[in-house]
């Protein structure tokens, strides 16, 4: 029964901040490039942090996407990009307005597939040298940073999930 006692007990949980506000908590992230220093041993990142990082991310894949060389390759690769890599913050907004613990974890799955994403579109870009490496690899070490905070909150959140049965 849609909007039940359930439906209430959810709103209230997530109006008391219970749902889509589960810190995130990391041991150790390995991001996969030698340059890139993830910092974040054995801190726990707020949902404001996290939105305001995805939300960077996205500036910064646009600061990309207008500094690619201007061939039709670069273009549509750029545009791909360009879509990819501004959703993993929209679809991270999204997550905190979850109706219960399960659409959170599965809004966070969402994210979690849009930000492998971007880092696929940065790796084709390399090869082709459409844009200087210096100027992706941190872009890119960002982007498997967001992945693995994404799978981060999936693991807490669905622990979560099982202490509150």
């Amino acid at each position: 029964m849609p909007g039940g006692p359930r439906g209430l007990q959810n709103r209230r949980r997530y109006a008391s901040g219970e749902v889509g506000s589960i810190p995130i908590l990391s041991a150790s992230i390995n991001c996969g490039l030698r340059i890139a220093n993830c910092g974040l041993k054995n801190r726990a990142m707020t949902t404001q942090e996290l939105k305001n990082r995805t939300f960077d991310f996205g500036v910064r894949v646009i600061s990309a996407v207008e500094a690619l060389t201007k061939t039709e390759t670069a273009r549509i690769l750029g545009r791909q990009l360009l879509r990819a890599g501004t959703s993993v913050g929209a679809n991270y907004r999204a997550a905190p307005r979850a109706r219960s613990q399960a659409d959170f974890v599965s809004k966070l799955g969402v994210v979690e597939e849009e930000c492998g994403e971007p880092a696929y579109w940065m790796v084709m870009i390399l090869p082709r040298k459409l844009l200087k490496r210096a100027q992706l690899e941190n872009l890119l070490a960002e982007a498997n940073e967001l992945l693995a905070l994404s799978v981060a909150s999936i693991k807490t959140a669905r622990h979560a999930a099982r202490r509150h049965r």
